[in-house]
């Protein structure tokens, strides 16, 4: 066990690093963030900044030896570095756990190798590949990179066969995943952490919303039936378990229109849909994710109050500074800024949690203080 007062480690310096270690200094721990970025919002909270590239063997080794044991924030942070560190300190999660979750061919395979239902899916690393696709695959469907993608970036909407050639191409010719586009009647995910024994602590189920492949709100508790929400419980259970995976993974849901659930895909690290634990549950995911680091009680979350989270985009800033102060005079508006020193489109820059006496309400809240937000 890992009592405060010992230092731990940060691969990656954005928000999610910047809560985590907002978090464990609040808790008395010692926080080194190592990330290239001079500006990283990460480091700006943190004890100490070691500013190198992920992948700086004199980088890693000074983390190894100030820290007791790292984390990392987001996953396409090189799983290599994680098993590099392994060798000289505790990491969590592992470099392998990362690397299954990085990558959507070995993430989407994995799934179904383990019985979990996904969305039809082929890879797509060739022409002849390609070929194979179009023909296993119903049409529109969305053509993914394999790696390096998120917010909907490195993806492609196609309706026929000559659309996936030219989506592949205009992709670089990566390897990629063709996927059956579904229909769905809404989006699920939940926050699982799970110690190094096996042991689970889970969050309510939240009911998510994106525009532009960018989420933009997440309503908690889900607006579905309590037989639903237990049965994406047990399915994110059951992937953790199936993963071996020690940490906090988030894991994102579809339920289709004709009612099946189905696996998307999963993030080894706190994710953006359990951002609303920050207010409005008993413990939230970035405590979680230093107790199951540093070997600490693991407790069950339970929910204080509905909430939901809405994101707040670069674009916000389009015409000057938010208005703060019409969203911070409604009660039950809680604001959390990311420290980021440029707004840019699509940048998440920061959140809302908006917490309520029912769901809807909360969601009601939640549009119209975004909106008070700005400047016309």
């Amino acid at each position: 066990m890992i009592l405060p007062g010992a230092t731990v480690g940060m691969l990656g310096g954005g928000q999610l690093g910047r809560m985590f270690a907002l978090r464990a200094r609040t808790m008395g721990y010692r926080v080194v963030v190592l990330d290239p970025d001079s500006q990283s919002p990460a480091a700006a909270v943190a004890d100490q900044h070691i500013r190198t590239g992920y992948e700086d063997p004199k980088g890693l080794a000074e983390l190894a030896r100030r820290c007791a044991a790292v984390t990392t924030e987001f996953e396409n942070v090189p799983a290599r570095s994680l098993e590099h560190l392994a060798a000289s300190c505790l990491v969590r999660p592992s470099g392998q756990a990362v690397a299954t979750a990085q990558d959507r061919i070995a993430e989407k395979t994995f799934f179904r190798s383990h019985g979990f239902a996904t969305a039809k899916f082929r890879p797509v690393r060739d022409p002849e590949e390609l070929e194979t696709a179009v023909t296993d695959v119903r049409l529109p469907g969305l053509l993914k990179t394999s790696r390096l993608g998120y917010d909907g970036k490195g993806q492609m909407l196609v309706t026929n066969a000559a659309e996936v050639r030219e989506a592949f191409a205009r992709l670089g010719s990566v390897p990629c995943v063709l996927e059956e586009r579904v229909e769905l009647d809404c989006e699920l995910s939940v926050i699982v952490a799970r110690a190094a024994g096996g042991a689970q602590a889970i969050f309510p189920v939240a009911e998510n919303r994106h525009c532009d492949g960018i989420l933009d709100t997440s309503v908690v508790p889900a607006r579905v039936s309590d037989t639903r929400a237990n049965q994406a419980t047990v399915i994110v259970s059951e992937v953790a378990a199936a993963l071996g995976y020690e940490g906090v993974l988030g894991v994102e849901l579809f339920v289709t229109k004709e009612g099946e659930l189905l696996v998307n895909e999963m993030a080894p690290r706190p994710h953006n849909t359990g951002h609303y634990t920050l207010d409005a549950c008993s413990v939230d995911q970035f405590e979680l994710q230093l107790r199951t680091l540093c070997d600490l009680p693991l407790v069950q979350p339970w929910l204080l109050s509905p909430v939901t989270m809405i994101n707040l985009l670069g674009d916000l800033w389009s015409g000057g500074e938010p208005r703060w102060e019409e969203a911070l005079r409604r009660p039950g508006v809680r604001l959390h800024l990311y420290g980021k020193a440029e707004a840019r489109p699509g940048r998440k820059m920061g959140h809302l949690n908006c917490l309520a006496s029912t769901a809807d309400q909360a969601l009601t809240l939640a549009l119209e203080s975004r909106e008070a937000l700005r400047r016309n």
